[in-house]
């Protein structure tokens, strides 16, 4: 069985909140902290890491949009935005701050689930491409490295280029190292052959 979903939410309407807060408990969401600033959803976001933000665009200390770029910007937490507005251009900058659901308020409850469900399977999308990213520009870094180690090895040491890539494979095998430690120690002359 997997933990609820936690939520923060930023409503500045109190009853609109704890209609919010009462629905999502409904629906099996744990609401961890609920707020009526925009300033203070972000700090709870921050203290409490939960997997989805659920803000109104018109809030005290800071609207929603700002708070949703705040939020969206360290990419721990999904954002939904609330809103009675419905503008192409409020939409495009909710977007923008990284908004991945919005919702025209009043909403229908029915409506509620789906976009919160929609923008949390967006997020997660969001997070795997960027550790795929990541994790190609640790290979191409790495890559980099020991293309650079070989290079030295061929120059300084006279060896051929398989000759040098079997020496950093076999001596990180044997210490049990990857190829690009094994690289960063030869290109600092601490290793030789």
């Amino acid at each position: 069985m997997t933990a609820p979903v936690r939520v923060v939410v930023a409503e500045d309407e109190a009853i609109i909140r704890l209609d919010l807060v009462e629905t999502l408990a409904a629906e099996g969401y744990d609401v961890v902290a609920e707020t009526g600033r925009g300033d203070d959803a972000v700090e709870l976001v921050a203290a409490h890491q939960p997997d989805l933000a659920l803000l109104d665009v018109k809030m005290p200390g800071l609207d929603g949009i700002e708070a949703a770029r705040a939020i969206a910007a360290d990419r721990r937490t999904a954002v939904v935005l609330l809103t009675a507005f419905s503008q192409r251009e409020l939409i495009e900058r909710a977007t923008d701050a990284g908004a991945m659901a919005y919702l025209v308020k009043p909403y229908q409850r029915a409506e509620l689930v789906p976009a919160i469900e929609t923008a949390l399977a967006r997020f997660r999308e969001l997070r795997a491409l960027d550790a795929q990213v990541g994790d190609l520009a640790d290979q191409l870094e790495a890559r980099k490295l020991i293309d650079r180690a070989k290079g030295r090895l061929i120059d300084h040491h006279g060896l051929a280029e398989a000759d040098a890539f079997r020496f950093l494979q076999q001596q990180a095998m044997s210490s049990r190292r990857t190829m690009a430690e094994v690289a960063h120690d030869v290109l600092a002359g601490t290793l030789t052959p």
